[in-house]
């Protein structure tokens, strides 16, 4: 079965939302997803794009997609943050996903980044033996944290 990967048009943002969905199901937090196919789509494809995309297609249907964008390391300088990067179901084991994740590092090769970096949850170990098989290291020492809409509306209501 052949699929190709290409960069992601505003008109693919319904096929995506529904693989955030996906994703947010096999990671356990299906209710978690608040982004909306309009906000895809102005944060995405606006004046200032907040994101940048990939979408693997096969037979005219997207199966796969990688969701990045750019940040800032001090220690390193310009990097790329892999946000998401998920393949249907039913279509993996047919190295889209490994030709999705490719993609990204050639992308992020071309555009002269010090780093790639993403989250890995600890229990996907197949993720893991494949990250690391590719050069990537697993930092198992550092963790996650993130502080969420109203924790901070609570925080700079109380300063």
């Amino acid at each position: 079965m052949s699929f190709t990967i290409r960069k992601a048009l505003k008109d693919d943002m319904l096929d995506v939302m529904n693989l955030i969905k996906e994703l947010a199901h096999f990671e356990k937090e299906a209710d978690a997803v608040q982004v909306t196919v309009e906000d895809l789509e102005n944060d995405g494809f606006g004046e200032s794009p907040l994101f940048n995309c990939f979408v693997a297609e096969m037979d005219s249907e997207i199966v796969g997609m990688a969701l990045f964008y750019s940040r800032y390391s001090t220690w390193k300088g310009p990097t790329i943050h892999l946000e998401d990067l998920i393949v249907t179901e039913s279509k993996r084991g047919l190295k889209i996903g490994s030709a999705l994740y490719a993609k990204v590092i050639e992308y992020g090769y071309k555009k002269g980044v010090k780093r790639i970096e993403w989250a890995v949850l600890d229990w996907n170990k197949p993720a893991i033996d494949f990250y690391e098989k590719t050069g990537a290291r697993v930092l198992r020492d550092w963790n996650t944290v993130h502080i969420e809409n109203e924790s901070i509306k609570n925080y700079v209501n109380g300063l």
